[in-house]
């Protein structure tokens, strides 16, 4: 859609209080438009970070109460904000800091639990008045006029509605938010290029937070009294059901789906009784009703599907001009880049890689080959810090990899592809491939939420257009990664891997999937690469390929090292060609 359209859209919306719309579709307005800020951060925490949580209307009642223990001592409801957004993100900080290192259903169990013990801490402390909470809070004032009804509350509820939508589409569309959006697909490939998985779950979880604050802010001030029933559970759920029944993908579906639980809730509760009869909460049976009928016909909800109503054009990302990257300086030609001795890896009884012995040297193609099962991938994953070893030691440019994180491996110049394809299938080819260098940006995330980083936005998008160019991928720049063949998707990760700007490359079966005259071109890319300064080790199962490419080839058999030797040699080794190449060779 046209940029101007939202802002057109929104400044109309904004008029509504003009308009004679009557009090009561106001207040709904503004219940939805809070409610809206919290599924906002729940589309950054869950639709895109991967991370489900029961407990953001705590975070909510972090800023609701501190913003009333503020302002009932005298203090103005502006200075109440600051108070709020602290209040909520060391809050999520904290929280965070114990939960997050939780994985699968112990995430969202341990958030309830948290959730659960927080709304009994509100509730039976007298510092928080009880289940009476706290009354009294001053309302907000705009050059002295307080805002004391829906229709006068309106503007500030959806300002702070689109002040969330942009920030968190600037966030988004970052080094950082890149960062976010790898955890729910490609977080070990993220990570394999330098991406901290803990510190992109923190930010997410923490912006999500502060947002909850900022919802909790407006509600203490439009509903002039606090009590913990608001911020228990229930209403986590129901703000988490927002976020899925809009779409948690899309941050127009968070404001879709707070506006049509907000108020088909209401009109359920009104409904109901009438048509049957008799008072009763009906309207939670309805609703989950409907809401497992939303699921089953749109999963991803409701967003994605009214928006597949009209064909919307492909984004095109607009990458121009910018100054080069930093490079690295590449080893001398002939120095060992990469080393493994005495590497052993063992699975309980199962030994995977047995003291294997293995040299890459600079400007050098080296090929691993072996039959399915041989230990390729295991001791692509040892050489690059994924796997740790039970025995021997990997150096890399004299750097002890056995302690080394895949992040570390990434700093020092160790890029990888892998076996099974792992792209963002959420982001577009060109996206992907700027994940490749995130270490070679600075920009902080409250640079990213200012739009102050667009000048290294522009320098890193410009590397991944040049590496999309080398690999013959640069048409392609702007689709869905995930619409590219199989084949294609490999080259993608090769182009990925060249943004770091690697000393060694190592490609796990890069040339599966692709046609001849795509081998022939990636062999001649990677032929380049050596040229230029780079070191490559890759797995490879198509013979034809990697002996018309490999400078050496290592053979493995059982997870132990066969043979070595120039390709003419293996092709001619009685061991090898009994083992793995057969005898027609």
């Amino acid at each position: 859609m046209p940029r101007w359209l939202p802002v057109l859209l929104f400044a109309a919306w904004l008029c509504a209080p003009l308009l004679p719309v009557p009090n009561f579709w106001l207040t709904l307005a503004d219940y939805a438009g809070i409610a809206a800020i919290v599924a906002v951060g729940l589309v950054v925490l869950t639709g895109y970070g991967g991370m489900t949580s029961f407990g953001q209307a705590t975070f909510m009642g972090f800023g609701a109460y501190a913003t009333a223990l503020l302002t009932t001592h005298g203090f103005s409801p502006w200075l109440g904000l600051p108070a709020a957004l602290v209040a909520a993100g060391l809050g999520a900080a904290a929280m965070g800091a114990i939960t997050l290192r939780l994985s699968g259903h112990y995430l969202p169990l341990a958030s309830i639990a948290w959730s659960i013990s927080l709304y009994y801490v509100f509730a039976n402390l007298d510092w928080f008045g009880r289940n009476d909470g706290i009354g009294g809070i001053p309302p907000l004032a705009v050059i002295g006029n307080p805002l004391l009804d829906s229709r006068a509350y309106f503007v500030p509820v959806w300002v702070a509605v689109g002040v969330s939508v942009v920030l968190t589409h600037n966030l988004l569309d970052s080094r950082a938010g890149r960062a976010i959006r790898s955890l729910s697909g490609g977080a070990d490939a993220a990570a394999s290029f330098g991406v901290g998985l803990t510190g992109a779950k923190m930010l997410a979880f923490v912006y999500a937070g502060v947002l909850a604050g900022l919802a909790g802010w407006l509600y203490a001030h439009m509903q002039r009294s606090v009590n913990p029933t608001p911020f228990g559970l229930v209403a986590s759920i129901e703000y988490l059901m927002m976020a899925v029944v809009g779409g948690a993908g899309s941050v127009w579906g968070a404001l879709l789906g707070a506006g049509l639980v907000t108020v088909a809730n209401d009109r359920l509760q009104t409904w109901l009784p009438l048509l049957l009869g008799t008072a009763g909460s009906y309207e939670t049976i309805v609703f989950g009703a409907l809401l497992v009928l939303v699921l089953q016909r749109a999963p991803d909800g409701l967003w994605p599907l009214l928006r597949g109503l009209a064909p919307t054009p492909v984004r095109r990302r607009a990458v121009g001009e910018a100054p080069p990257l930093p490079g690295r300086i590449m080893p001398d030609s002939d120095r060992a880049v990469l080393e493994a001795s005495g590497l052993r890896k063992s699975f309980g009884g199962l030994v995977a890689v047995d003291r294997l012995e293995l040299v890459l040297g600079a400007r050098e193609i080296v090929g691993l080959i072996g039959p399915n099962g041989a230990g390729k991938s295991t001791t692509f994953n040892l050489l690059t810090g994924v796997t740790r070893p039970s025995a021997g030691s990997v150096r890399f440019l004299g750097h002890d990899l056995d302690r080394v994180t895949p992040q570390g491996a990434a700093r020092l110049g160790l890029a990888r592809s892998f076996q099974h394809v792992k792209l963002v299938p959420g982001m577009s080819v060109i996206e992907n491939v700027a994940i490749g260098a995130h270490l070679r940006g600075r920009a902080s995330s409250l640079a990213a939420l200012l739009r102050l980083d667009r000048a290294e936005e522009a320098r890193l998008f410009a590397e991944a257009a040049r590496q999309l160019a080398r690999v013959g991928l640069l048409e392609h720049a702007d689709r869905p990664a995930d619409s590219l063949a199989l084949g294609q998707q490999r080259v993608v990760e090769i182009a990925r891997a060249l943004c770091l700007d690697p000393v060694a490359l190592l490609l796990d079966e890069p040339a599966a999937g692709l046609r001849h005259a795509e081998k022939l071109a990636l062999a001649e890319l990677l032929r380049r690469l050596r040229d230029e300064g780079h070191s490559v080790l890759l797995v490879e199962h198509d013979m034809d390929f990697v002996m018309g490419l490999a400078d050496r080839l290592v053979v493995m058999d059982f997870g132990t090292k066969l043979a070595e030797g120039r390709p003419a040699e293996v092709r001619a080794n009685p061991a090898v060609i009994e083992s793995y190449l057969g005898a027609v060779v």
